[in-house]
């Protein structure tokens, strides 16, 4: 069966070219053009995933996510201003898996929906204990533990909760610790290549893991700053 998406947006524009692209790769997509809407649309079909704006007539995302959470854990994804943080942390911190600005790339988020349903597959599937995990599908340094299957991050055993974009971001520079990645390097990992992103984008995610991972460890200070270069990994 195809997984079924639903599209929340005031903007007829977005929902017809996404819908269609959506399908054209093979998935089951309802359109919504308030919150209101979506909101009553999404409890009944019960979709795989959901797609919100955040500002919307008669019901904003904001709203609309706070009263699915009551009823659902279903992943979502949104769509944000360009320059609008304050939605973006709220959204975040309401329950969302990542967020997308305006204007966005069809190609970035088609690959985020992917990623976001892997990542709930996974995380859903039931972990066999007689068959360890392959090394390579876990990331260990130092106090930090990536399940690169599950999109699960651990530091010092405690799991800290990123999104996919965080995730990503964090793998890239784990990956090669000490070594400084740019922000173009960082980009072309969290968002892909030939997608514009402003530099100031990654470092407001580095400023929001920076704080992810100070809640569990208040001394927490493996991501250094290189100014003018970019941003590096380490660990004692």
């Amino acid at each position: 069966m195809a997984e079924k998406i639903a599209l929340v947006d005031d903007d007829q524009n977005i929902l017809l070219s996404v819908s269609m692209t959506l399908e054209e790769e093979g998935y089951d997509v309802a359109t919504y053009s308030d919150g209101e809407k979506g909101l009553k649309g999404i409890l009944e079909t019960q979709p795989d995933l959901a797609v919100l704006d955040v500002k919307m007539p008669r019901m904003d995302g904001l709203e609309l996510i706070t009263k699915l959470r009551e009823k659902t854990d279903m992943p979502v994804i949104f769509l944000t201003s360009k320059d609008d943080e304050v939605d973006e942390m709220l959204g975040l911190r309401l329950g969302a898996d990542d967020y997308i600005k305006k204007p966005f790339s069809q190609k970035l988020l088609l690959e985020r929906i992917r990623v976001v349903l892997r990542r709930v597959k996974a995380r859903q599937a039931p972990v066999n204990e007689a068959t360890p995990k392959e090394k390579d599908h876990t990331m260990v340094r130092g106090q930090l533990s990536l399940d690169l299957d599950r999109h699960i991050c651990s530091w010092k055993g405690r799991e800290v909760v990123l999104t996919v974009t965080e995730f990503l971001l964090v793998k890239e520079l784990a990956e090669r610790e000490g070594v400084v990645k740019t922000r173009n390097q960082l980009i072309d990992q969290a968002y892909g290549e030939s997608i514009y992103i402003d530099d100031r984008t990654i470092d407001s995610h580095i400023k929001r893991l920076r704080k992810k991972f100070k809640k569990t460890d208040p001394d927490f200070d493996a991501i250094e700053t290189l100014y003018g270069a970019g941003y590096r990994f380490k660990h004692d």
